[in-house]
């Protein structure tokens, strides 16, 4: 590469001193973002627990993500905050009260600050700064003075969100172990799945496919008329169906499942770990672009993703498990809007695809 083409980076970037990884003891990693997003930290968080065998590793969540955080072994406790820079609306009051503080008393040696492409670590790593963390280590396209230690440029968008951190580890001398994502599933939370099952008087004998209808906006929503046509034909395709979610969608998920025989509606009756554990044992997961799908991803059921046109697939799609990711190309994709303005265009595909790709997933063909 000649010195007119090579890649120049900020003169501060990765400025501090080479870390030190066999001196952490007390490690704090901010993620504090939904469900899925948090998944997508479990191969970091592998090559972190190699790196640092015996060192205590916190991760700092959104109350959202906090229930996957206990589905991944290598996090060893959760400081849940609804920080203000993930925030959308204005809360009144001082921004993050006391969390300063939390995390001064915990005296960690590290902070490792996870971001999508679309985030800046710079909010984080302030806060950490004022906490007096020593280390603070993050990715951004951006300098933001002091307040990372260790800035590394950030990777192109294009990057699957679960490397972006990988990338980041190995900048600063960490490297990648297995790429897929995972989750602990343990007895308790695969009898949590079946009881469910047993209480909805799904017979349990009989292969089932759990369907995921919701999302956190509704630009990446799949019509609940077609979920219900999506049930129809799994059902007359040999396998049962659970529709799931939480409190919040009972009236979505009853919707899709009501009057089917051998579909059933499980709407808050199952925490994040029951939920893993109903969908290791499931055939197959029909979900959105969404939590759900990362969680199937994560607990290696194989899963046919809606997606949006409001990300680009390569970002997130399924990447540990055979999938189908089905959607309809558009000129707006990808928009990274909450709510369409259109015509939902991007999530126009018949649930006749939808359910021979998850009938075709069931069956391994």
């Amino acid at each position: 590469m000649s010195p007119a083409t090579a890649p120049l980076e900020h003169p501060a970037a990765v400025a501090g001193a080479p870390i030190r990884w066999e001196h952490i003891r007390r490690l704090l990693v901010v993620r504090p973002d939904n469900l899925g997003d948090v998944l997508l930290l479990g191969p970091a968080l592998a090559a972190l627990r190699v790196a640092v065998p015996g060192a205590r590793i916190d991760l700092l969540a959104s109350p959202a993500g906090a229930a996957a955080a206990h589905l991944l072994p290598e996090v060893d406790g959760v400081l849940v905050a609804d920080v203000s820079w993930q925030r959308i609306a204005t809360a009144p009051g001082p921004p993050d009260p006391g969390l300063v503080g939390r995390l001064a008393a915990r005296r960690y040696d590290l902070a490792l600050i996870s971001t999508s492409f679309s985030q800046s670590p710079w909010p984080a790593g302030y806060v950490c700064q004022l906490a007096g963390i020593p280390v603070r280590a993050g990715a951004s396209k951006e300098f933001g003075g002091s307040g990372l230690t260790h800035w590394v440029p950030a990777p192109d968008d294009a990057v699957h969100q679960a490397d972006r951190t990988l990338l980041l580890l190995e900048r600063l001398g960490v490297p990648r172990r297995d790429t897929r994502l995972h989750a602990r599933v343990d007895e308790a939370a695969r009898g949590a799945g079946r009881r469910a099952l047993t209480d909805a008087r799904l017979a349990a004998q009989w292969p089932y496919a759990v369907i995921l209808p919701g999302a956190s906006c509704a630009s990446r929503r799949y019509a609940p008329t077609r979920f219900r046509e999506v049930a129809r034909k799994l059902v007359a395709g040999g396998l049962g169906v659970a529709v799931c979610g939480p409190t919040a969608e009972r009236d979505l998920v009853g919707e899709i499942a009501a009057d089917i025989r051998g579909c059933v509606a499980l709407a808050g009756g199952l925490a994040v770990p029951g939920l893993a554990g109903l969908l290791a044992g499931a055939a197959v997961a029909v979900t959105n672009n969404s939590g759900g799908m990362h969680l199937a991803d994560a607990v290696r059921t194989p899963v046919v993703a809606l997606f949006a046109g409001t990300e680009d697939v390569d970002q997130y799609r399924p990447r540990s498990v055979p999938a189908r990711v089905l959607r309809v190309p558009t000129v707006c994709t990808p928009c990274r809007q909450f709510a369409c303005p259109y015509g939902h265009e991007c999530l126009d595909v018949p649930a006749t695809r939808v359910a021979r790709s998850a009938l075709s997933l069931a069956r391994g063909t």
